[in-house]
């Protein structure tokens, strides 16, 4: 595979960690548990989330703090507190660290990951950044707050999205129901709970195929780049 300099570059994923954990929790929760064969075709990015947290970690004892929340809610998940400077944070991210190929989102960083493609297609989300192209939602729901959710998914989400889905984690339910919402996701099933989970063999594939996928999209635009560098270079002399 090659390009003008001969090089494809990895896909690169903006990765939006759990409720009250940390960029840096996710980074060790990913790179414990998958092998280098996903690790070496991969570049994510791991930002903390813009609120510390506001009580205790479910993490807290098994990782270090500091811990940080990407928005707050009541206890039916129906009411948010600081969304919109939720995605505003999230915005200066992709504008300051990216571009990115997809969103890669685990518990809380998956409602949003999952919810943001419709959220940036109705104009209420990412308005200055490029349409977010593909989507790794590691223990994923929908939104519960009714304005949020209407405006998230009332249409399907085409962009590419690979779920995990664990068989005893507890928003598996409502990972179905985002799984509902999306165009043609890939699905991997795994027989743990609510957490990042290792691959079996089928999953690996799975996994790999789809970051392949993405590799053939980068490498087809790698090359239209340089097609149009050469009409314009021809144009000039």
């Amino acid at each position: 595979m090659g390009s003008e300099a001969g090089i494809v570059r990895k896909p690169r994923f903006l990765g939006l960690h759990g409720f009250r954990t940390s960029g840096a929790i996710l980074k060790t929760q990913i790179e414990t548990k998958w092998p280098k064969s996903v690790l070496e075709k991969i570049d994510i990015v791991y930002p903390d989330a813009p609120f510390p947290a506001q009580g205790k970690s479910d993490v807290e004892g098994i990782f270090d703090p500091p811990y940080y929340e990407w928005f707050q809610f009541n206890k039916e998940f129906t009411t948010y507190t600081n969304f919109d400077e939720c995605l505003a944070y999230i915005e200066d991210i992709i504008i300051k660290q990216g571009p990115f190929d997809g969103l890669l989102g685990f518990s809380q960083g998956a409602i949003l990951s999952g919810g943001l493609p419709g959220l940036q297609a109705k104009g209420m989300a990412l308005t200055k950044v490029p349409q977010i192209k593909n989507l790794i939602i590691i223990g994923g729901a929908k939104f519960k707050n009714v304005t949020v959710a209407e405006n998230a998914y009332s249409s399907p989400i085409h962009c590419p999205s690979l779920h995990f889905l664990g068989e005893n984690d507890f928003l598996k339910p409502y990972g179905l129901e985002l799984l509902e919402s999306c165009v043609d996701p890939v699905v991997i099933h795994h027989p743990k709970g609510h957490t990042i989970p290792r691959f079996d063999e089928s999953g690996l594939k799975m996994m790999l195929s789809f970051l392949e996928r993405i590799e053939k999209d980068i490498l087809s635009e790698q090359e239209r780049n340089v097609c149009y560098e050469e009409e314009e270079n021809a144009v000039e002399a």
